[in-house]
């Protein structure tokens, strides 16, 4: 989704700092990560110290310029490395094939909503997808990251994605689903069946987030009724609405990190916490 003038300020005010609230943090560091043929650009912070440390493998949404940067310094204060992948056609990956946003829309323009949707979920699934496993295997490969406490965290278009990962890769602590399908859930009905497919074969722990003035609040309730029947741990939290458009609270991630920061860690360090206590917690 495009963001707002509100979150171009605040990227330009926080963009590579490398100390939060005086903690000193480590990056960022521009690396490539092979998906294929592609050489895929991402940025990586780490915390100060001898680690390993838990991490982070950010999932951004579609667009051609996903801001990590506002993220990934407050990640790495919380004790996380945090990797902000930019997938095939975005950001600093502009010449590394087509924008799946892009992509999709000019499908619909040419043939239609259906055509629109089946791509996209053919896209979730291959290309998209691939990209976020490639980041997740070189995460995982750093000399800082404990690869046994790796989450992941998506945003929209990557919040979806962030579901497909865990489905694929049942050793992820824990997701973190910010306003995931909040604009093609009601539009869509491959990607709604996709997705409940997909929470019946999750072992990970789900945190689903919406502003309350987000596009749509029912892919989290839906999703987050379906874990439930399935006796599945997850979370769902709907915060007050943020902004004056629904596309400010659709980016609310961005916008207003003190709003999620408390709640958002307390559920990452349970998770992800290391020894028997950490497995309990996986397990409940």
């Amino acid at each position: 989704m495009r963001l707002s003038r509100v979150l171009l300020l605040c990227l330009l005010a926080h963009a590579f700092v490398p100390f939060v609230d005086g903690q000193a943090v480590s990056g960022p560091r521009t690396i490539v990560v092979r998906s294929g043929s592609l050489k895929l650009r991402a940025l990586v912070w780490r915390p100060k110290g001898r680690g390993p440390f838990p991490a982070i493998l950010f999932s951004p949404g579609s667009g051609r310029n996903p801001q990590p940067e506002i993220l990934g310094p407050l990640f790495a204060k919380h004790g996380y490395v945090f990797l902000g992948l930019f997938r095939r056609g975005q950001g600093l990956s502009a010449d590394q094939g087509d924008e799946s946003g892009s992509l999709v829309e000019r499908e619909r323009a040419a043939k239609g909503d259906v055509a629109a949707n089946r791509l996209q979920l053919r896209l979730l699934e291959t290309d998209q997808l691939e990209d976020e496993l490639s980041g997740l295997a070189f995460l995982r490969s750093l000399r800082s990251v404990n690869p046994r406490r790796v989450a992941v965290v998506g945003h929209s278009f990557g919040g979806s994605l962030a579901l497909l990962l865990a489905e694929r890769d049942k050793s992820l602590r824990a997701v973190v689903d910010f306003a995931g399908a909040a604009a093609s859930w009601g539009r869509s009905s491959y990607l709604r069946e996709r997705l409940i497919s997909a929470a019946g074969k999750l072992t990970a722990p789900v945190f689903f987030i919406h502003a309350a003035n987000d596009y749509s609040l029912t892919p989290g309730q839906a999703l987050a009724a379906e874990l439930a029947r399935l006796g599945k741990p997850h979370r769902l939290r709907v915060f007050p609405a943020f902004g004056q458009t629904v596309n400010e609270g659709h980016n609310f991630i961005y916008l207003s990190v003190a709003t999620w920061e408390r709640e958002v860690f307390a559920f990452l360090d349970e998770h992800t916490s290391s020894g028997k206590a950490g497995e309990r917690a996986r397990s409940n």
